[in-house]
Order: C-alpha cells, then structure tokens, then sequence
C-alpha cells in the first residue's frame, strides 16, 4: 500500500505545481498584455510604420541597419513615432527638438525596461539611479568634474594618447591601413584608470588589460541583450550561454573594481600614504569618492563606491572612444578641415612640449569639427525615459505618466527642419553666430536637461588633446576597401572598425 500512497502523493504533488506553474505563468502573461494594451493606447495617436504582432520592429531593424531606417521614419512621421522592441515594450520615439525639450528639460528617471540590463553590473550609480539618491549621488560627483580638477588631467590625457601613438608609428611604416577603434579603446581606458585609479604613467598592466577586455565584452553582451527581446527576461537570460557568460564578466568587472577600492582605502589608513596623496600633482576621482560627504556626514557606502567607479568607467571610456574614432574618420574624409585643425594646433602648441589647460579654449576650429562630427555620429545614439507624470507636446498630442520615451539622437542630430543637409560636414554650423539662433534642444551629444552626462567637460577635453596631437604626428587617410558600417552598440562604433591609412609627419609634431 505504501508505494501506491506515495505514488498518488507524488502525482497529487505534480499536478498541484503544474497547476500553480500554469496560474503563475497565466498571470505573467496576462500582466504583460495589459501593460501592451496600456502602451499602445498612450501612442494611438502618434502613426508610425507597421509591426510585426511577435518581433515589433526588431526584425526590420536587424535587417536593414536601425540608424538609417529610424531616419527614413523619422522623414515619414515627423516629430515622433513609436518603436517596438518585441511583443511588450513599446517607446515613443521622438527626433524633433521641442519633443526633446518637452521630456529630456524634465527630470523624469531612465527607463527601466533598458536600464535595468545594467544593475548586474555597474549596480545603481549615478546612470540608472533616481529621486532624492540620484540628486545625492549628483551632488556628491559634482565636485570631481571641477575645472580645478580636470586641469592636471591634461598631462595625463597625453601621456597616454603619446603611447597610442608611439605605437601607430610602427604601424605606419607597414603603409597598410588598421583597425584605430581598438587601439583608441585602449588609450582611452588608459587614460580613464589614470584619472580614477591614479595609476602611473606606464600604460595597461596585464590586471588592466584584462579589465579592458572584461567592458569590452560586457558592453557586446549588454546591446546583444537589448537588441534580442527573447533574453529581456532575467529567468530566461541567466540559462543562455550569453547570459552566464554576462555574469561571469561582471564578477571579473567587480573584482577589479573592489580590489583597488581595498587598496585605496587600506593606504588611506596609513599616515604617510595619506601625505603623498595630499601632495599628489593631482587627485584622482576615487580619492574625491571616498572623501565625499553629505550635509549630515554620511559617506558613499563601499557598493555605491563600486557602483560609481563602474558607472564612471563603463560611460567614460566607450563614448569617448567612439567620439575619438569617429572625429578622425571625420577628419580622413574630408582632408581641407583636417589640414586646418592641424595648423590651428600647430599654431597654438608653438615651441612648447605639450598642451596646457589654457590652450583647450584657442581650440576654436578643432572644436566646431568635433562638435560637427557628433552631430554626424553621435556617441550615445539613442537615450530612454519614463515619463513620472504626464507630458504635452508643441502640436497638442499627449503622453501619459508611465509611457516610455526614446530620444532618438543620430535621427535628431539628421533632422533636415533644423540642419540643411544634414548629411554634409560642414563644422560652420557651430560658429557662434549659428549657434546662437538654433533650437538649445537640436543637439544633444550629451543628452540634456537635469540628467545630462556629468562628464561631459572631461570627455570634451579629453577628445581635444587626443585629437590635437594625433593631427599633429600623423595624416590620415580613408581606405576605400574598407569602409565603416555603422553599428548603434550601447555606443556608436562599425561592425568592420574604423581602417584608416596613417602617414607620419616631419618634425614639430608636438610629441
């Protein structure tokens, strides 16, 4: 008897989980219709193209190259259309700078169904917090990007573009065109290390290399993830190879990340590692964390620190690599403005080793290129919101609290109503007097509003030293065979790299 009594149990048992599985899952899936029900109703009055009832417009995107195509809708449906990503997130996504202004001058939070992909790994620092934390964390960061701050980092920014370069030499004498994303890559983290960890003037060591290695392909994982809405779900996500593998890079991201907020904070413990950091040239962004206090003395824990040294690292490094990579493709296509930049840095660097702070500013013509070049490629394509409370647009066309906002920046940044061919470079376009009579919400590079990127002063200075003395070493040429395709990651970078052909120039290239 006691076999058949466990056997009824066991099969009671079974049936009672299935059902209870059954339920579970009826009631996921029919949260998640609703939630489609009430996206799609917010944007009933915005047309936009067809989607499909399974992909949204995922599939469309995949297969035609999501920058160029989202242009085309935007020329289709002004102002804003919605954008699929799968059967249940839905965004309204706008291109147009009064919608811009009208949700990205407000300080709605990041929109989770995008950026939660990022708490494995950088955790909720400064990007993906919201409320009176993320006014804290805002406050407490602010005064790392200090002017006072950012101006010994000038040495730092080329010593490390001087070692890139060293290295391009060597490779221009092959007089074959190469691959300048990676190697930028690396100059940049170079650089970002320096700047947050203090590390010496030495380059990568082989623990920073593989770090390097480590964004790199957390950053792949991450666009894979948002691009592919069948690993949108955590469950599923963390079975798939890519997303044990995704883990995996996060514990090798956050071991490095704790090891040297270890070290720091055990020599901080020590009074003569105390002394040289007040005699350092410079503080790094580390030290100002662990020294930040709020009005009621309360320090950042040991997870915000984390948090915060991987956010700075993740937006520091990528969007400056990209904005670097593609000024320089910039420069390669159209050599009249190259030619002018490097007489303008020519003329400013005169008898002197290197650039000083105040050079930066009599960087007029260099500036209006790079700027012009963002506006071409933008690093950051494409930000999202969630709207807290509910938004009217210039036309009268409305959003609910609750929607979800793409501000589609490469679209943006291509809108023929503000830029006149918008597909010509022409860095005229950022001269004072154009400036000064454009809608403030047509160009976002930095995004916008109370949530634009903190450091954008730093990239800014770190892309006009990298450039000015890259102009200044070699000339750079396009290789026809290998052009870039475009490939909106997490940043703008190509599918096939940026091939460039370098040619080493005479003396007084400033190194």
């Amino acid at each position: 008897m006691a076999p058949t009594f466990l056997s009824l149990s066991f099969s009671s048992l079974s049936l009672w989980a299935s059902g209870v599985i059954l339920v579970i899952g009826f009631l996921k899936l029919l949260r998640l219709l609703l939630r489609r029900h009430k996206l799609a109703r917010a944007m009933d009055n915005f047309p936009g193209p067809p989607t499909h009832w399974l992909f949204g417009h995922a599939l469309e995107i995949q297969q035609t190259g999501s920058l160029d195509k989202v242009v085309s809708w935007a020329k289709q449906f002004p102002y804003a259309s919605p954008l699929w990503m799968g059967p249940f997130v839905g965004f309204l996504n706008i291109y147009e700078p009064d919608y811009a202004k009208a949700v990205y001058s407000r300080g709605d939070p990041k929109a989770a169904d995008v950026y939660d992909f990022f708490l494995q790994w950088i955790g909720k620092g400064l990007l993906v917090l919201d409320g009176t934390k993320w006014f804290q964390h805002r406050k407490l960061l602010t005064p790392g990007f200090h002017y006072d701050v950012l101006k010994p980092y000038v040495a730092v920014f080329a010593s490390s573009t001087n070692i890139m370069l060293d290295k391009w030499e060597k490779k221009a004498r092959e007089n074959k065109s190469f691959d300048i994303f990676c190697d930028v890559g690396h100059m940049a983290l170079d650089s970002l290390m320096k700047c947050t960890f203090g590390k010496g003037d030495i380059g990568l060591g082989h623990r920073d290399s593989r770090y390097y290695q480590t964004v790199h392909d957390l950053t792949l994982l991450m666009q894979q993830r948002i691009n592919s809405f069948q690993y949108h779900n955590d469950f599923i996500y963390w079975l798939t190879p890519h997303g044990r593998r995704f883990l995996r890079a996060c514990r090798a991201a956050h071991d490095h990340t704790d090891h040297v907020i270890r070290k720091r904070k055990a020599a901080l413990q020590d009074k003569k590692e105390q002394e040289k950091i007040q005699h350092r040239r410079h503080l790094d962004l580390l030290d100002i964390l662990l020294g930040a206090r709020d009005e009621s003395g309360i320090r950042l824990s040991d997870a915000d620190l984390r948090a915060e040294v991987d956010t700075f690292m993740f937006e520091g490094h990528d969007t400056t690599t990209s904005g670097i990579s593609w000024f320089l493709y910039c420069m390669a296509l159209y050599p009249e403005h190259q030619q002018r930049c490097r007489e303008e840095a020519r003329e400013i660097l005169g008898d002197q080793d290197s650039f000083q702070w105040d050079d930066l500013g009599k960087m007029t013509y260099l500036t209006m290129c790079i700027k012009e070049s963002f506006r071409l490629y933008p690093p950051v394509p494409q930000v999202y919101r969630q709207l807290s409370k509910p938004v009217t647009f210039v036309d009268g066309r409305s959003l609910p609290a609750g929607s979800l906002v793409s501000l589609h920046i490469y679209a943006l940044h291509r809108n023929s109503e503000v830029w006149p061919e918008p597909e010509v470079f022409d860095p005229q376009r950022f001269s004072p007097e154009n400036v000064s009579g454009r809608h403030p919400f047509a160009f976002l590079p930095f995004s916008a509003g109370p949530r634009n990127c903190i450091g954008q002063q730093f990239a800014m200075n770190e892309i006009k030293v990298v450039t000015a003395l890259c102009l200044l070493r070699f000339e750079f040429s396009l290789d026809p065979l290998q052009p870039p395709i475009k490939m909106p990651q997490l940043v703008l970078s190509s599918k096939n790299g940026i091939h460039l052909h370098l040619k080493l120039l005479g003396s007084g290239s400033g190194k």
